[in-house]
């Protein structure tokens, strides 16, 4: 049986921005028939927490994902970064995800436990509260995107979708 993932990326925020590396790369991902799983794409979302957080719960009702990867851009970061927690005040979530096993094989990616005050961190938070109150069994992760040009994308697509492969096809991750 093929997992249902649910793919996210935001907007753009800086009106001098072309476009947002998050999305670039889900852009790309649509790209692939190689993917052997069923992949839902959400993709600009806009860069407000409560807006953001109440598409992606919408979607997850609807669409019932069993595993849920929001991605963000973090401009300032070379590679892939898996996010280990979310905080919101003193209440810090961690993903249920074996962030490890994840990220063993890849070229290039790091466990990040610095999600931002951003709205990155606003709706991995939302997202990952949200599964926990109503008892969901679907798992998120949250990966920031460094800014994607001809030297990386290749490099970052490819642990992009070992992220994915190893999610879809991993009862253990």
């Amino acid at each position: 049986m093929k997992k249902r993932i649910l793919l996210t990326s935001f907007d753009t925020w800086l009106k001098d921005q072309q476009s947002n590396s998050s999305d670039d790369l889900l852009f790309e991902v649509s790209k692939l028939d190689l993917i052997p799983h069923h992949l839902t794409f959400l993709r600009q979302l806009p860069v407000d927490v409560q807006l953001a957080s109440a598409q992606v719960m919408e979607k997850i009702n609807a669409i019932q994902p069993d595993y849920i990867i929001c991605c963000g851009m973090a401009a300032s970061r070379t590679q892939l970064s898996v996010e280990a927690v979310a905080s919101w005040k003193e209440i810090v979530l961690q993903t249920e995800v074996d962030l490890e096993k994840l990220v063993a094989e890849s070229a290039g990616i790091q466990i990040s436990h610095d999600c931002g005050k951003f709205v990155c961190e606003g709706l991995y938070y939302s997202v990952s509260e949200y599964l926990n109150q109503n008892k969901l069994t679907a798992r998120c992760i949250f990966v920031h995107v460094p800014v994607l040009n001809q030297e990386n994308l290749i490099g970052i697509l490819a642990d992009f979708v070992l992220i994915i492969n190893k999610l879809a096809l991993s009862s253990s991750c």
